[in-house]
């Protein structure tokens, strides 16, 4: 989804992070293309996350456009979009919103060379996935290694007390429109007000 006037422009990642089934890395891409003559972008997010490595592309996307850009967690950034968020000059949180980080996963199938060659590559993901976080944050690497090993969910005030953002807004309470049955700290937040 993108919105342009003459002086900002506007997109949408309102879904899964992933190429096949949701918002991949040659959406957004083709997305700023069309607006590059902005002065400002502007970028919505409310996703579970998904794939890392679309997740990597969109940052970079986002980091090669020329003028200012601004993440604006409208509802949920978790796993992946959170990294797709810090990739912007100023990242912006609704209160009411939630940022959550954790350790990469993924699925293996095979012998234990197999096994163990994916968990070294896992590794190695949240190796630069940490190294997002500590640029943002200014926090030490074992701090957010802990945070991400406990699967960490953060209300608007505690990301911007942790420096995962730079302010909140106020637009009234967000409703999370997604399954997070795959998550294991999910906290329990009160419906919004209609």
């Amino acid at each position: 989804n993108l919105v342009q006037n003459a002086a900002e422009a506007t997109i949408y990642v309102y879904d899964v992070i992933d190429a096949d089934w949701g918002v991949g890395a040659k959406d957004v891409i083709a997305a700023i293309a069309e607006v590059k003559d902005a002065k400002v972008l502007n970028i919505h997010i409310n996703s579970p996350g998904g794939d890392v490595f679309e997740g990597r592309a969109i940052m970079e996307a986002i980091k090669r456009f020329d003028g200012k850009t601004v993440a604006h967690i409208d509802s949920l950034a978790a796993s992946a979009a959170t990294s797709i968020a810090l990739a912007a000059d100023e990242v912006v949180m609704s209160d009411g919103a939630l940022f959550m980080i954790h350790n990469a996963s993924g699925l293996v199938w095979g012998d234990k060379n197999a096994m163990r060659d994916t968990a070294n590559l896992l590794e190695k993901v949240e190796g630069s996935i940490v190294n997002d976080y500590t640029s943002k944050t200014g926090k030490d690497a074992a701090d957010i290694v802990d945070m991400m090993n406990a699967e960490t969910w953060m209300t608007a005030q505690e990301a911007l007390d942790n420096g995962f953002i730079d302010r909140i807004v106020t637009t009234g309470k967000p409703k999370n429109a997604w399954n997070l049955a795959s998550f294991s700290n999910v906290p329990s937040m009160p419906e919004p007000e209609p």
